[in-house]
């Protein structure tokens, strides 16, 4: 089943104005894309300088490391398979024999600024050797620094780096391992593995990271502010340009009733002397009736709904039962729904009370019936109820007519939007009844939905809140 509320009321700056709700719907149209571009600007600058200062932090660790694991490499080809040897100077300055078969001495005066770990695996992730105190340090290396994960991995894939959690010893710990192979055979002797504290460097990038959080999210308060103002303005000439153009739709709609009604009145008294006018010119008198009558009824609602979009219309607040109006709009319809072979059946609420102009309430309900009525094909049905719950007082048409598919429902109530001509009896009709319905409607308050299921029916919903009219 397809359903959609077709409006709803507006309680804000300009809700009364000519076109609120097409200006409502651009006024947030435009704040959305303003705010979104800017957003999307924002995040994508802050995301491009996050990891350009994660680059440049961790850059100069991962040189370091790569140094630190060239310098190892070079001494394990010079020390036995199972001890990994350093120098007691750095990467560029020569080296030594180790100290013992399962440690090795680090440099007194290392080529860094922090302490470099350093450690050896055999291809089975066995550990061979480890230094027994950073370089630059009076400290052991971490426990964690000598877990074997990563060593397998750059052991199956050549080389590998991550990041481990040494807790109080020294943080994060940046690592990095490469396998280590005979120059002259290929073949693999083991893994080197080296591995630096990037603590601070982490602690800063999660401020970093902290700061353009706060800096997007402020920023986009700021935007959806700034859009909200200058959408504003930028709508300020349309909606100029709209109220001009309805006084003029209501200035001219007013203007050709007069004539109109004159040549219609002209038109029927020659038609009352039918006998003596040639058949032809009596057919043609009768299309000038009909069509006047048609140009009429499309200047008569052009008006209505020019003033109630302009809010010339004054509502008259009164208490209104909506039964009782819904019995006399029955009675009213009665003798179309005979012509057209349609049962018209009433199932109305003891009571559904509200405070509003009668006089409009009952074109808006009068709207709805004669479209259903129009709608619904002979043999068929039309049924009209009365809702009181929640505080609002609902007057509902149902049909058994063919009803609507979504994509026609969706236009319902377009000023002029006729759907599909084959679903009426008759093509005529100017396509503003359910938009004065909705004017009728949101000017109390009150709200018009459409529901509809193809090959069923349609369901058309007037509900208003009890407390009052807006006028």
């Amino acid at each position: 089943m397809s359903r959609i509320l077709l409006w709803s009321p507006w309680f804000g700056r300009r809700a009364d104005e000519p076109g609120s709700a097409l200006f409502r719907g651009l006024h947030l149209r435009l704040t959305f894309w303003y705010s979104g571009v800017v957003v999307l600007a924002l995040a994508a600058c802050g995301i491009v300088l996050y990891f350009a200062l994660q680059d440049l932090t961790l850059g100069s660790v991962r040189s370091t490391l790569g140094d630190w694991t060239a310098f190892q490499t070079q001494e394990w080809l010079r020390t036995p398979p199972r001890v990994c040897g350093t120098t007691n100077r750095g990467p560029s300055e020569g080296g030594q024999r180790p100290t013992g078969p399962n440690s090795f001495a680090q440099p007194a005066r290392p080529p860094a600024p922090l302490p470099v770990y350093s450690a050896c695996f055999d291809l089975q992730g066995r550990l061979l050797a480890v230094a027994p105190q950073a370089p630059g340090s009076d400290n052991g290396t971490p426990q964690a620094f000598l877990d074997a994960s990563l060593a397998a991995k750059a052991a199956a894939s050549g080389t590998a780096t991550d990041t481990v959690e040494t807790g109080q010893d020294a943080g994060a710990v940046l690592r990095m391992a490469t396998i280590v192979r005979d120059p002259n055979t290929g073949e693999s002797l083991g893994v080197a593995q080296v591995g630096q504290s990037v603590e601070l460097q982490i602690d800063t990038l999660r401020l970093v990271r902290s700061l353009l959080l706060l800096l997007i999210v402020l920023a986009s308060l700021g935007s959806v502010a700034g859009g909200l103002l200058l959408a504003d303005r930028a709508l300020q000439p349309a909606r100029l340009a709209f109220a001009r153009q309805q006084a003029f739709i209501a200035d001219a709609s007013h203007q050709l009733r007069t004539p109109l009604t004159i040549l219609r009145a002209d038109a029927e008294v020659l038609l009352r002397n039918r006998d003596q006018l040639a058949p032809e010119d009596a057919e043609l008198l009768e299309d000038i009736v009909a069509e006047t009558a048609h140009m009429d009824g499309l200047a008569t609602s052009l008006l209505s709904l020019a003033r109630l979009d302009s809010g010339q219309v004054h509502l008259e607040h009164e208490v209104i039962d909506l039964s009782e109006l819904a019995a006399d709009v029955g009675k009213r319809v009665m003798m179309l729904a005979a012509e057209n072979n349609l049962n018209v059946g009433q199932q109305l609420a003891s009571r559904a009370l509200l405070l509003g102009d009668h006089q409009a309430v009952e074109q808006a309900a009068l709207i709805l019936v004669e479209n259903a009525l129009k709608y619904t094909p002979s043999g068929g049905s039309v049924t009209l109820k009365t809702e009181a719950s929640d505080g609002r007082a609902s007057f509902v048409v149902e049909d058994t007519g063919a009803g609507m598919p979504p994509e026609q429902i969706a236009h319902i109530g377009e000023r002029f939007y006729r759907g599909d001509p084959n679903r009426s009896r008759s093509s005529k009709g100017t396509g503003l009844g359910l938009a004065i319905a909705h004017r009728i409607a949101t000017a109390h308050g009150g709200t018009l939905e459409l529901q509809s299921t193809p090959g069923k029916g349609t369901r058309a919903i007037l509900s208003f809140p009890t407390g009052g009219a807006r006028g």
